[in-house]
């Protein structure tokens, strides 16, 4: 699925654009049910996005909200794009919900996290280790296909057109050591590859700055290039996320990031601190070889 084409985001701004329609036409959610039979929930399931929605139901539904004949051919259009499959429906048991697919057409990513590297930053051995941790239970298999899918997602910031990304870190991330020394080292370089990218901008939060804004949760705030696609704001959470749309979350949480921005290291001084970080990694990776 090529860039700036995710079915998500387009059944996103369907889902919408019929509300709006619907809104306009000064009809409710009960009443559209019963003038084209069927329930009311299906109706409500659409326009939150919960649903897919089928281009005869959208001509049914254009209809009745009287749009011109243009209009409703552009939704029709939008509706079949909205029912394609994205890269990211091979690894079903990996994603779920509708994070990769807002994430793969998204202009701008501004992520938070205080425990682990982020997802798009992640080596592959540091992403296995993680997993690891995190699924005790689960086979080398299913390790194996979650892997696949994390080094598969992060082809988004190697993309011809990829998004502007800017991460802030806790200190903690870059202490945290995950898989050993030697992955972690490579990690951590890793990191300091990434930041020289034009595309991407990283900051670490040090340990000095004390209690900061960021503390309770990660957070990534994904902004789209098209005005009918607001700004999302995904909070991370122990076994799924939430998704937060309405104007005041979005504001809050993009104040915290602006603190937390403020409050982090300046980008160059940021990639000082993950050399020496990785430094302090291979001379211990040394000490223990010639004790070995």
């Amino acid at each position: 699925m090529a860039r700036g084409h995710s079915p998500t985001v387009r059944r996103r701004r369907l889902a919408s654009e019929l509300r709006r329609f619907r809104e306009a036409a000064n009809l409710t959610i009960d009443e559209v049910g019963e003038k084209l039979e069927c329930s009311a929930s299906k109706i409500s399931r659409i326009e939150t996005g919960h649903v897919g929605v089928t281009p005869r139901d959208v001509r049914d539904m254009s209809e009745l909200y009287g749009i011109d004949e243009d209009r409703r051919e552009a939704l029709v259009q939008l509706a079949r794009e909205a029912r394609q499959k994205g890269w990211w429906h091979t690894y079903t048991e990996v994603f779920t919900g509708s994070f990769v697919g807002l994430e793969a057409e998204a202009a701008s990513l501004r992520a938070h996290q205080a425990l682990l590297v982020p997802g798009l930053l992640q080596t592959e051995q540091y992403t296995r280790a993680v997993i690891r941790a995190i699924r005790p239970d689960a086979s080398d298999a299913e390790i194996d296909k979650r892997v696949r899918g994390r080094l598969v997602r992060q082809r988004l910031l190697t993309d011809p057109h990829p998004p502007e990304y800017w991460a802030v870190v806790d200190e903690a991330v870059l202490h945290r050591t995950v898989g050993g020394p030697q992955v972690m080292r490579e990690q951590l370089l890793h990191l300091a590859q990434a930041a020289a990218l034009p595309h991407v901008t990283l900051q670490v939060v040090p340990f000095s700055t004390g209690a900061h804004a960021g503390m309770e949760a990660p957070f990534l705030i994904l902004g789209f290039p098209e005005p009918a696609d607001p700004d999302v704001v995904y909070v991370e959470s122990t076994s799924s996320g939430t998704y937060l749309e309405q104007s005041d979350d979005v504001r809050r949480y993009t104040l915290m990031f602006d603190h937390l921005r403020a409050a982090a290291l300046r980008p160059e001084d940021t990639v000082d601190l993950i050399r020496r970080a990785a430094d302090r990694l291979a001379q211990l990776s040394n000490t223990e070889r010639s004790g070995a």
